[in-house]
Parts: C-alpha cells; sequence; structure tokens
C-alpha cells in the first residue's frame, strides 16, 4: 500500500513539475524522464522479486511510462538543446522525425501491455524486456553518455 502513495505522489509530482516550468523544456523532459525511471524501477523491482506482484503498482507505473513517453517528444523545440545541462544528444534535433518514431514506438508497446496487463513477475519480466529494448534503443542513438 505505501508504494502505492510513492507511485501516486510521483505521478502527481510529475505533473506539478511540467506546469510549473512550462517554459523550461529540459527541465520537463528531465521531470519525464525521472518519472520513466522510476516507474521501470518500481517494474523492475516486481520482475526481480525484490518486491511483491502488485497488479495496481504494475498498472500506475506503466500508465506513468504511457503518459511520459508521449509528451517526451514535444519537449525538444528548436533552441532547447543548448543552455542547462542535459544528456540529450544533438543527434536528436538532426533527425527528429527518427527520434519520434522512436518514443511512438515505445509509447504503442506501453500501451499493448497496459491492455493485456501483466498478471505475475514473469510476465513483468517478459514486458520489462520489450519495453526495456526500445528506451535502450533511443538512449544508445540519443542520450550523451557521462
Amino acid at each position: 500500500m505505501k508504494l502505492k502513495a510513492v507511485l501516486f505522489a510521483i505521478a502527481i509530482a510529475g505533473v506539478a513539475g511540467a506546469v510549473t516550468a512550462a517554459d523550461e523544456p529540459q527541465v520537463v523532459r528531465q521531470g519525464l524522464m525521472k518519472g520513466v525511471g522510476q516507474s521501470t524501477g518500481a517494474l523492475v523491482a516486481i520482475a526481480k522479486g525484490e518486491k511483491p506482484y502488485d497488479s495496481a503498482v504494475v498498472k500506475a507505473s506503466l500508465e506513468t511510462i504511457s503518459k511520459n513517453v508521449k509528451a517526451f517528444p514535444d519537449q525538444f523545440p528548436a533552441g532547447s538543446e543548448t543552455g542547462m545541462e542535459s544528456e540529450a544528444s544533438p543527434k536528436i534535433w538532426e533527425n527528429m522525425d527518427d527520434f519520434k518514431a522512436k518514443a511512438a514506438k515505445l509509447g504503442t508497446d506501453v500501451d499493448a501491455t497496459l491492455a493485456q496487463l501483466p498478471a505475475d513477475q514473469a510476465a513483468v519480466g517478459a514486458a520489462l524486456g520489450v519495453i526495456g529494448k526500445n528506451c535502450g534503443g533511443c538512449h544508445e542513438t540519443y542520450r550523451l553518455k557521462k
């Protein structure tokens, strides 16, 4: 139950952060990715057996990933590639169509997972295999290594 409250607070904080930093796409996109990372972490903990399977946590995590990844590509307007410290590669602006396509593919795969919600630890692990492949493919191309 405590994890549900934490996930709900994270989701609310992500929305509030996006509203208050609407002029700053770097801040918004970092907040969106933090939400994806936290949600993915909750799913990984279930898949590894570190946390018990909880359908509410799985659903909330997948919903956050879906919502955030759909909003994410819009946070890269021209000119936002400079300014604050960021892990966004200049390749994003050079190949925006591919970047958006990768985000859309992730969104589609997450939505398919939501439509057939994983029913146990093994199914969460299998879903993460698909989701993780999408994340990794995008990060390899469009995220700067620090």
